[in-house]
């Protein structure tokens, strides 16, 4: 939850034409809030509205839209540097201040018209290392599946969970989100909300339509808590399975299947559906960013990477290997 009352009212009203005009998700503007608090805390120690250097305990709801009009690219480079520095933040949550701070000096300045300059009109994106993404191989993907389906008190639930994400590539707030009704039995897909509030289509193959239908008549239909009725997945308390449980099925099923849970997560499971696609489904690359929802062609194209072995099997295969 945003604790609307300790923002200043230009906070809010960029938080209010996020969540409305550009229709961003609740976590986005969750995230805004959090970004932007830290920026404005920061802004009153380096401009010196403050002796405390304990960011908690810094109020920011004084600082009056005169300061923000103060702000230079230097300040916001300086705020960047104090993040790396004292938090030693990575070039990818760096990259996530930029687009935070950028966003709300746009609005500010072409939208509220509260700002005659925008400081950060010609803030750069910092420079992110290009890693190949972590995801289980195929046989650890079946070892997975098979210690979920040994059974549990919700192994159902669970082995639909696991099979859901790696045979889809979906996000975790895209399972959460899952209603029943969502799923079209007869043509085999579902709709889920993605990152924006944009809604696609998933298609769904045998594995996930048959783990769907062997967990239904073991989800709970009594005593389930209003606004949870038409959930997929439900807790043990009857509502709405939360992310937060999720990432704790993934975690213990890592476990018993003997896979290091500091490599592997939830996200890494949409990282593993999407390369298997690609390396086992002969995918093309245009249909694969659109199953798993991606705005850029650029995001998709980290799972176009080669394994180890097929490498090795095009050196073998080269024609000259055997003179």
């Amino acid at each position: 939850m945003i604790n609307r009352e300790n923002n200043p009212d230009y906070l809010n009203s960029f938080l209010d034409y996020s969540a409305t005009i550009l229709n961003k998700s609740q976590n986005t503007v969750k995230e805004y809030n959090y970004d932007l608090a830290n920026f404005l805390k920061f802004l009153k120690v380096h401009f010196s509205y403050t002796k405390e250097d304990d960011f908690s305990k810094i109020e920011y709801k004084d600082l009056s839209i005169d300061t923000l009009k103060k702000v230079k690219l230097d300040d916001i480079h300086a705020y960047l540097y104090y993040l790396k520095t004292n938090y030693r933040s990575k070039p990818a949550t760096l990259a996530r201040k930029v687009a935070s701070i950028r966003v709300f000096f746009n609005y500010l300045s072409s939208k509220a018209n509260l700002l005659v300059v925008n400081p950060a009109q010609n803030l750069e994106t910092p420079k992110l290392e290009k890693r190949l993404p972590k995801y289980l191989s195929l046989d650890d993907s079946k070892k997975l599946l098979n210690v979920t389906s040994e059974s549990s008190r919700n192994n159902k639930r669970d082995y639909a969970i696991i099979t859901l994400f790696l045979n889809c590539g979906m996000r975790l707030s895209e399972l959460v989100g899952i209603n029943i009704k969502d799923i079209d039995f007869s043509e085999n897909k579902l709709n889920v909300i993605g990152k924006g509030n944009k809604e696609r289509t998933i298609y769904l193959n045998p594995a996930c339509i048959k783990a769907i239908n062997e967990y239904l008549p073991t989800r709970a239909v009594d005593k389930v808590k209003y606004d949870s009725k038409d959930a997929l997945f439900l807790s043990e308390r009857k509502e709405r399975i939360s992310n937060r449980t999720v990432q704790y099925v993934v975690k213990e099923e890592l476990k018993k299947a003997g896979l290091d849970v500091h490599k592997y997560s939830v996200h890494k499971l949409r990282h593993t559906a999407a390369t298997l696609m690609y390396q086992y489904g002969n995918v093309d690359i245009r249909a694969l960013q659109e199953l798993l929802g991606h705005e850029s062609i650029s995001t998709t194209e980290i799972y176009t990477h080669v394994s180890n072995e097929q490498v090795r099997n095009a050196v073998e295969n080269n024609p000259l290997a055997n003179l």
